[in-house]
This record gives structure tokens, C-alpha cells and sequence, in this order.
């Protein structure tokens, strides 16, 4: 029995991939060109990669696929953020508003950062660390 699970929190090759795909992820909604992504999946896919890697591969391609179908390059980035939220790209969700953040003012800026910390909370859910997103859930 394989007991390498795929883990962001606890795993350097996780949290690496996590965040080069869905930092590809965020360029694409933003320019509208999905090469890096293409080009980053790709690259993951050709290697030998444990199941739990391989599993989280497929699955994020699949629903990033989804989402870029969806999102439309006029769309304001929380409208983008509302097709990631709704394809459970939670981590995604938190790439693609971050971009908008640094540049926003006022009530938008408070706002967003409201949205990237709601999104934090399922991330923090979906790997068991509750204390941690209630926290975060206070805080949004």
C-alpha cells in the first residue's frame, strides 16, 4: 500500500507543484495565454510521478480546462474568481484576486483580501488544519 499522499503543508513536491500550476494558472486568466500552463503540465505529465502527484495532476488539468473555458479576459478578476471558487480551485482563487489586490484602493482592497482569506479557509479544510481556518474564517 502506497501511503505517499499528496500534501501541500507537508510536502515540498506538493507545495511546488501546487504553486507553479497555479501560479500558470494566473497568468493564464490574466494575458489569456496558457502556454506557461500547457508547457508546466506537460512537463509534470512526462515525468514519473508517484500516483497521489499524477492523481492531483489530472484532476487540477481537468478543472483548470474547465475554468479557462468559462472565464472571459474582460471579466473583473472576481467574476474570474467566482468560476474558480465554483470549480473548487480554492488555492487558484487566492492566485488570481492576490494580482488584483496589490493594486486595488479602498473598500475593493478590503474586499478582496476578505475573498483571498474566505478561500484560504477551504484550503485549510481540505487538509485538515480546522483550528487554522477558523481562524482565518474570523478574520475574512
Amino acid at each position: 500500500m502506497n501511503s505517499q499522499k499528496f500534501h501541500p503543508f507537508e510536502d515540498r513536491f506538493s507545495r511546488d507543484m501546487r504553486n507553479g500550476l497555479s501560479s500558470a494558472l494566473a497568468e493564464a486568466v490574466e494575458t489569456g495565454n496558457g502556454k506557461m500552463l500547457d508547457k508546466l503540465q506537460k512537463d509534470f505529465a512526462s515525468r514519473k510521478l508517484a500516483p497521489c502527484y499524477r492523481d492531483y495532476l489530472k484532476d487540477r488539468s481537468a478543472r483548470y480546462e474547465k475554468a479557462l473555458q468559462l472565464i472571459e479576459m474582460d471579466q473583473h478578476p472576481i467574476q474570474q474568481a467566482v468560476v474558480l471558487w465554483n470549480q473548487g480551485l480554492f488555492f487558484e482563487v487566492h492566485e488570481v484576486l492576490e494580482h488584483a489586490w496589490y493594486h486595488a484602493k479602498g473598500e475593493t482592497k478590503l474586499t478582496l483580501q476578505a475573498l483571498i482569506r474566505a478561500a484560504g479557509v477551504y484550503v485549510k479544510l481540505e487538509y485538515g488544519y480546522i483550528d487554522a481556518a477558523h481562524k482565518i474564517a474570523g478574520k475574512s
